[in-house]
C-alpha cells in the first residue's frame, strides 16, 4: 500500500469523523438524558451551515460566521425545545413524527430565506492550501477540523466530569426522577443541554460547509441518518462513544470509497449491524 495515500486517507477520515462527531455528541447527550428522539437535530445542521456561509459572505470574518452560526443554532434549539419539544416529553411516537415535520419545515424555510440552490462555500484564506511532507500532502482545513473536534470533545468531557453542571447531567441520565427530588430544575437543565446540542449540531455544519465547498437544503437529512448510526454504534447517552463511533464511520467511509467503492454506502450500515450482534446496547452503552 502507497503511505502517502494511506495518510490522506486517515484525514480524510478523522475530519468527516470529527464532523459527524458535532452533530452527534449533542444528539447522544440529549437523548441519552430527555429521552428525546430528536430527527430535527439535522436541521439544525444544515441552519449552521447556511448562517455560517451567509454571515461569512456579508462581514469576510470566518471567527464571526462560527460565532454567529453556533449562536443561531442555540436560538433556534431553544425555540423548538420550549415550544415543540417539551409538549411531548415521554413519547417517543410523537417524538419521531413532529421532529421529522420539523426537520422537513427547517429544510424548507432554508429554500425561503436563500432560494433552493445550492450555494458555494470558499474556505477561509489563512486555512487554505496544504503542506507537502515528501509525497504526503495534509490539506490545512482538514488538519484544522480534527484539532476542533479533539478540542471540543475534551471540553465536553471537562464539563461532564469538572462541573456542577455536567455532574447534574451525568445523574439525570442514571436517574431524572432522583435529581428533581433533589431540588434541580430539570426542565430548565433539559433546555441547557437541548440548546448545547443544538449549537454542536450548527457548529458541524458551518466547519462542514468550507469542507465540502457546497451546502443544500436537504444536507440535515444525509447527516443526520450519519449520526444516528453513530449514536446506535458509540452507545446511546455516551458523548465518549459517540467520538469513537464517528471516527469509526469517518474511517471506514474514507478506505472504502477509495478501495470498494461499491460498498461505500452500505458500510456504514453493516459497521452498525456488527456492533449490535455483538454489543447491543453499543460499544459504551450501559444496558438499561
Amino acid at each position: 500500500m502507497n503511505l502517502d495515500v494511506i495518510v490522506n486517507l486517515l484525514v480524510n477520515g478523522l475530519a468527516t469523523g470529527m464532523l459527524i462527531f458535532l452533530l452527534a455528541s449533542g444528539l447522544s447527550l440529549i437523548f441519552g438524558l430527555m429521552d428525546v428522539l430528536n430527527f430535527s437535530h439535522g436541521g439544525l445542521f444544515a441552519w449552521g451551515a447556511y448562517m455560517g456561509v451567509w454571515v461569512y459572505v456579508s462581514t469576510g470574518s470566518f471567527l464571526l460566521a462560527v460565532v454567529g452560526a453556533v449562536l443561531g443554532g442555540v436560538a433556534i434549539g431553544f425555540i423548538l425545545e420550549r415550544w415543540i419539544i417539551r409538549p411531548i416529553y415521554g413519547n417517543h411516537l410523537q417524538q419521531i413524527l413532529v421532529t421529522l415535520g420539523v426537520m422537513l419545515v427547517l429544510s424548507e424555510l432554508l429554500k425561503v430565506f436563500w432560494g433552493p440552490n445550492p450555494l458555494n462555500a470558499a474556505v477561509p484564506p489563512y486555512l487554505d492550501g496544504s503542506w507537502q511532507l515528501g509525497g504526503i500532502i495534509l490539506i490545512k482545513y482538514r488538519l484544522f477540523i480534527i484539532i476542533v473536534g479533539i478540542l471540543l470533545l475534551v471540553g465536553i468531557q471537562l464539563l461532564l466530569t469538572r462541573t456542577k453542571l455536567g455532574l447534574v447531567v451525568r445523574a439525570g441520565v442514571l436517574n431524572k426522577e432522583m435529581v428533581q427530588a433533589l431540588g434541580y430544575n430539570i426542565k430548565r437543565i433539559f433546555s441547557i443541554v437541548f440548546m448545547l446540542g443544538a449549537g454542536m449540531a450548527a457548529l458541524g455544519g458551518v466547519l462542514l460547509a468550507p469542507y465540502s465547498g457546497v451546502i443544500f437544503s436537504e444536507m440535515g437529512m444525509q447527516f443526520a441518518i450519519l449520526a444516528f448510526i453513530v449514536v446506535v454504534i458509540g452507545g446511546m447517552g455516551s458523548v465518549q462513544g459517540s467520538a469513537v463511533a464517528s471516527v469509526l464511520v469517518g474511517l471506514s467511509g474514507a478506505f472504502m470509497a477509495y478501495y470498494v467503492p461499491d460498498l461505500s454506502l452500505a458500510v456504514n450500515m453493516l459497521l452498525m449491524v456488527l456492533v449490535l450482534l455483538i454489543k447491543p446496547s453499543g460499544l459504551y452503552g450501559l444496558k438499561r
